[in-house]
Parts: C-alpha cells; sequence; structure tokens
C-alpha cells in the first residue's frame, strides 16, 4: 500500500483547486468503491462539485442501492441521467435487449446510448469533470493523468485517484466508514452494467470481470474514448 495520507492529501488539494479555478466542475460517479471515496471528501469538504451518475436502466440493484447510502449517509442526492427512451427502444426493436454480446460494435453503441450521451448532457456547460478512474485499473488506463484536456468535450478532466492502489481506496474506505456497493463483497470489483459484468475470479486482473467476452485492449464503454481511441494529454498542474 502506499502512503495513504499523503494520497489522501494530494487528492484533497486536487479537489479543493478544481472547484476553486475550475468551476462549475461536476463529479462522474459510477458508485463504485473509488468514486465512494471521492464523494467521502467532496461531500465532507463541502466542496461546490456537483456529483452526478448514469443510470442506464440495467444497473443492478445493488448499485442502485448506494443511491439510498449516499442519501441516509451524507443527507445527500446524487443527480442521475438516463438514456433517451426513444433511443433505446429503437436499438432494442432493430438489434435484441442483449446484441451487445453480438460484436464490439453492437456494445459500444448500446453503451453510447445508454451512458455516452447521458453523459454528454450532464458535462453540458461545465468547465471540469472529475473521476474515479485508477492508473492500476487496466491496461487502457495506464497512462492515465490526473489532469487532462478532453478534447471529446472541450473541457478539463480530473482523475485524481489516479496514483490509487485498490489496497489504498480500501483502506481509505475502511477507515472513514464510507458505504459502498455490496457487489465488492461478491467478487465484483469493478462494475457496470447487470449483463456487462460478472464476478472475478481469484488472479484475474480488477476489469476481467467487465465484458469479459471482449479482448482486454477493448474494454471500455465509451465514455473516455474519441473516435475510438483512448486520448490522453497531459497537462501540467498549476
Amino acid at each position: 500500500m502506499s502512503d495513504l495520507p499523503t494520497l489522501i492529501d494530494a487528492t484533497e488539494q486536487t479537489l479543493a483547486r478544481i472547484a476553486a479555478d475550475f468551476s462549475p466542475a461536476v463529479f462522474a460517479s459510477s458508485l463504485a468503491a473509488e468514486d465512494m471515496v471521492l464523494t467521502d471528501l467532496i461531500l465532507k469538504a463541502k466542496l461546490p462539485i456537483g456529483i452526478f451518475s448514469l443510470e442506464t436502466g440495467r444497473l443492478h440493484q445493488e448499485t442502485l442501492d448506494v443511491l439510498d447510502k449516499v442519501r441516509q449517509h451524507y443527507d445527500h442526492d446524487i443527480t442521475l441521467y438516463r438514456p433517451q427512451p426513444e433511443a433505446v427502444e429503437q436499438y432494442v426493436q432493430q438489434n435484441g435487449l442483449n446484441a451487445f454480446y453480438d460484436s464490439v460494435e453492437m456494445r459500444r453503441e448500446c453503451c453510447r446510448i445508454r451512458k455516452v450521451e447521458p453523459l454528454g448532457r450532464a458535462l453540458a456547460g461545465n468547465k471540469a469533470w472529475v473521476t474515479g478512474q485508477r492508473r492500476a485499473q487496466s491496461s487502457t488506463r495506464a497512462e492515465l493523468h490526473v489532469q487532462e484536456e478532453d478534447v471529446a468535450h472541450a473541457m478539463t478532466k480530473f482523475n485524481p485517484l489516479a496514483d490509487w492502489s485498490e489496497e489504498d481506496v480500501w483502506a481509505y474506505i475502511r477507515a472513514n466508514g464510507v458505504p459502498y456497493n455490496a457487489l465488492h463483497d461478491q467478487g465484483y470489483p469493478s462494475i457496470g452494467c447487470q449483463p456487462c459484468t460478472r464476478a472475478i475470479e481469484p488472479g484475474e486482473d480488477v476489469r476481467a470481470g467487465r465484458w469479459w467476452w471482449e479482448n482486454p485492449d477493448s474494454k471500455e464503454c465509451g465514455l473516455h474514448m474519441v473516435d475510438g481511441k483512448l486520448i490522453r494529454i497531459k497537462s501540467v498542474a498549476a
């Protein structure tokens, strides 16, 4: 495990800088463990950073239960963005409810409808957005930086937990009594939509349960991609 107090201090400074210099800013929470760490830090410090989540319509009940846990623990309601019903209906009618199993293209189109388009609405009008991504999560995130320029949305993107390990995340959660998704205790280190997420076996990569039928290099939903590719542009921190 890393020097957790130092990591926490650096993350608190990053969040404070976002609130001071990049307002209005929002935090895109998937309600996973990493995002609960950031939720705790943002709400405890009463930072003016909005928190939203993408309710895709196919999330696990345990994930939806986290919304109630946040409300009870912090007296705070996370804002939800949902896909356009017409787009979902058209996809299902033309391709079938679970067409995302058929090809990477079909899966990415489902992600576009259920996640990418709602994300665009959630980010509109903001100067910066925050994610819970970590560098150690997967090969597709190995070059992750704390601060990046998001060319797709023409705004600054922050990944304050980029340097954190999974052990750091759980040490913080346990030390601070942070509520979290019950699926994490059932072998789900990374959690997405219910039909696209499975528990992993001991020794597997933490994101092995996400779109497990695909090549590891394709395992991104599109929220952090431009023209099908992950774009990493490092910014110089102020």
